[in-house]
């Protein structure tokens, strides 16, 4: 997957990021990323679609070295299965079920509603014992009605610094809880929506699934380069610590590859260390041996004793 800076016309051109909607169903903000109109549908300009990525991905890369967060939302369809494996793959939180009302003005609720979430993930065998099947029954509804519903947010500790929204026509209650709150909204604008609603707007198709692809891939690759140049302590109330090493895979396999390299030097240096014990050994093995030398002329003093009074007698 190309980076903003490397993702050219040609790539957005192949994705159809530059269709947009029917002429009839235009939005007058949105003049300004029109190149021109063809069959009755706009033709978005793919110069400002470029632009404007890397002015969002300058923005976000910024906040994630500083250990910021970014919150994906996208429930259509095209978008859902993206947003979520990108999100994972740049280990950001994500939401691509239906949008709770209050996810960011009431986060206070949803954090309870996490909370009990994990109380019985945590806790079902022990409290599962003292059930009826029938109460057993509701409590397994209701941990898999929590489970869909905040599986991109569980670990989310706090507000984020970010949201990335596709299509905010559709997502338009996130869009104006994120206002609200004034948290930064980035997101991919399509023709028949209105740009200033948002802080970085990305003009191109939002309705395709290549050109989605393509523009959250590179928003994600700027996410992970951003995380592996700073490492960052987050506690109760941001995030976990992340490092280099979690950030980048590549750097984890290269490590691990170093670690297997090292590991014959290190046994050869703990040899002497095993072998110590062996002259021990030795040493212990020789003193019965000596032992038994020195107890040997007892033998042949009794001998002779014996031979010394049976000639007496005689």
């Amino acid at each position: 997957m190309t980076t903003g800076t490397q993702i050219t016309i040609e790539d957005l051109i192949s994705t159809g990021a530059h269709f947009g909607h029917l002429t009839s169903r235009w939005n007058p903000n949105y003049k300004p990323y029109i190149y021109m109109q063809k069959n009755g549908i706009h033709i978005i300009d793919i110069n400002q679609t470029i632009v404007c990525l890397n002015k969002a991905i300058d923005m976000a890369t910024q906040m994630v070295r500083k250990g910021g967060s970014i919150l994906f939302v996208g429930t259509k369809k095209q978008a859902k299965d993206v947003l979520q494996r990108e999100a994972d793959r740049c280990g950001m939180f994500y939401v691509v079920e239906r949008w709770l009302g209050g996810t960011l003005t009431n986060y206070a609720t949803i954090k309870r509603s996490i909370k009990r979430l994990q109380q019985l993930e945590k806790d079902a065998d022990t409290l599962y014992q003292s059930l009826t099947k029938k109460e057993i029954l509701q409590m397994e509804r209701e941990r898999i009605r929590l489970a869909d519903q905040h599986r991109g947010i569980k670990d989310m500790k706090r507000l984020p610094d970010a949201v990335f929204v596709v299509d905010i026509r559709c997502e338009s209650t996130a869009v104006s809880e994120a206002r609200r709150l004034e948290i930064p909204i980035i997101a991919i604008v399509d023709s028949n929506t209105d740009p200033e609603m948002v802080d970085y707007p990305i003009p191109a198709n939002d309705d395709s699934l290549r050109s989605i692809q393509l523009i959250t891939g590179a928003f994600a690759d700027a996410i992970i380069e951003a995380r592996g140049k700073a490492t960052f302590r987050v506690g109760e109330g941001g995030k976990e610590i992340e490092t280099v090493a979690e950030a980048q895979p590549e750097k984890v396999a290269e490590k691990a590859i170093e670690a297997e390299a090292k590991k014959p030097a290190a046994e050869k240096k703990a040899a002497p260390e095993k072998e110590a014990p062996t002259e021990k050994k030795v040493t212990a093995e020789k003193k019965p041996v000596r032992a038994k030398k020195k107890a040997a002329p007892k033998k042949k003093e009794a001998a002779t004793t014996k031979t010394a009074a049976e000639k007496k007698k005689k």
